[in-house]
């Protein structure tokens, strides 16, 4: 498979690599173009340099110019929180497939049974999406939904007030309410480092309140989801994202992912969906 020619894919930044991983020269693929991510904090394609960011943890690179820096996580600059990186995940599908199912809240009780989720409690009440032209985000808000365990070391159910954020095509963010604190999030991230149009690896980060669970505690939880999701989505098919009109019908719950695709329909992105890339 060869790189993409896709300009809006190639003037954007992905993370690659978490910077505690960053012990020894790899050899892997960004869009499908060859790179190399080594010790020193650098990128090549080809023996020559590429662009590096290092934020939220994590080495970031771009094959091409971007518009603008990466975006920013109010909750990573807040020092009383708990950084939590969970490693990544590696799954054989579209990386905008990845980022559609983190929006997702119907698959929580069928896919993340009596964690996410449970039955009857199985509505996704209403909620608000919408695409911010200012920031040029994808947003959702007013989402909640009833989850069984909402912490490692919160047993008891109750409803989430979450709120979801698509800063960039391959990166999505969750922002959760603090139980009991009312105005105050959790925010969980999830980095997107698209090797090919349908082979990704799925880089999380936390930043949380909480200062009970142990790390363990919380790697534990969190991996337990990506591994739940992985088998879900590298089951999709097609493996890439259709943005075509009426090529997979949607639900009131999906509004979230009507937005996403349209959005990145607008932006005129190819990489990852079922659009042929122009001669």
């Amino acid at each position: 498979m060869t790189g993409t020619q896709d300009p809006v894919a190639l003037n954007d930044w992905y993370a690659v690599a978490s910077l505690t991983d960053l012990t020894r020269a790899e050899e892997t693929k960004l869009l499908g173009h060859p790179i190399t991510v080594g010790p020193g904090k650098c990128v090549t394609r080809n023996g020559v340099a590429l662009p590096v960011r290092e934020k939220f943890g994590v080495l970031w690179t771009t094959l091409g110019t971007p518009n603008k820096e990466i975006f920013d996580i109010a909750e990573s600059e807040d020092a009383t929180r708990r950084f939590v990186p969970c490693g990544w995940v590696k799954m054989r599908a579209s990386g905008l497939r990845v980022v559609e199912n983190f929006l997702d809240m119907a698959h929580f009780p069928f896919v993340h049974t009596d964690i996410l989720g449970s039955e009857p409690h199985t509505e996704v009440l209403g909620y608000k999406s919408e695409i911010r032209h200012e920031v040029d985000e994808v947003w959702a808000t007013n989402c909640k939904f009833f989850q069984p365990q909402m912490t490692s070391t919160r047993p008891d159910g109750e409803f989430a007030q979450l709120t979801y954020r698509v800063p960039s095509p391959f990166v999505v963010m969750l922002y959760r309410v603090v139980p009991d604190r009312e105005g105050v999030e959790d925010a969980i991230a999830l980095f997107i480092h698209p090797i090919e149009e349908d082979l990704v690896r799925a880089i999380p980060v936390m930043y949380l309140t909480d200062q009970q669970a142990t790390q363990t505690q919380l790697l534990r939880f969190e991996q337990v989801i990506f591994l739940q999701d992985r088998i879900i989505v590298e089951n999709q098919r097609p493996l890439l994202l259709p943005l075509e009109a009426r090529a997979e019908i949607p639900t009131r719950a999906d509004s979230s992912s009507v937005a996403y695709r349209r959005w990145l329909k607008q932006k005129g992105l190819t990489f990852g969906t079922t659009t042929p890339e122009a001669a």
